[in-house]
């Protein structure tokens, strides 16, 4: 009896960005238009290409006290939030403009990884200059949560 190889299981069919908004936690604030995080998701591929990244708490962390400038995208579905909370005072602190998206396993593929990543930082590089302009004033624009 042979068996008839199944197809390659996708990884999770896509959602849309209204199903994802039910997993958010309370902290994921100021959280990212649906057109702001597709552009959000191109510039970090695009940075991603020429390395100009940064992934992952501990990373993130660490160039954020460093000095480096750029922009914090941030996981909205990440539990636990202790992993996280302290990212966003840590980025009001340095002027750093940050934005929630619903998804961290949409924003880990964004990043080139297999794997869900929780923050990414996209640091600036005049390959893709204008798209990074664009992220950063809308990401400036969005409402501070109190």
């Amino acid at each position: 009896m042979a068996r008839e190889k199944s197809p390659e299981p996708e990884a999770a069919p896509e959602r849309s960005y209204q199903e994802l908004l039910g997993n958010l936690n309370p902290i994921a604030r100021p959280l990212a238009s649906r057109r702001l995080t597709r552009r959000l998701y191109k510039c970090i591929k695009k940075a991603a290409k020429h390395k100009q990244i940064r992934r992952g708490v501990k990373e993130v962390q660490k160039f954020i006290n460093k000095g480096e400038k750029g922009i914090i995208v941030l996981a909205g579905d990440t539990l636990p939030i202790e992993v996280y909370c302290h990212l966003p005072v840590m980025c009001e602190d340095r002027s750093l403009p940050y934005a929630y998206i619903p998804s961290k396993s949409d924003l880990g593929a964004a990043g080139g990884s297999k794997r869900p990543t929780c923050v990414i930082m996209i640091k600036p590089h005049e390959e893709y200059e204008e798209a990074y302009k664009e992220c950063w004033e809308e990401v400036v624009s969005l409402p501070v949560p109190l």
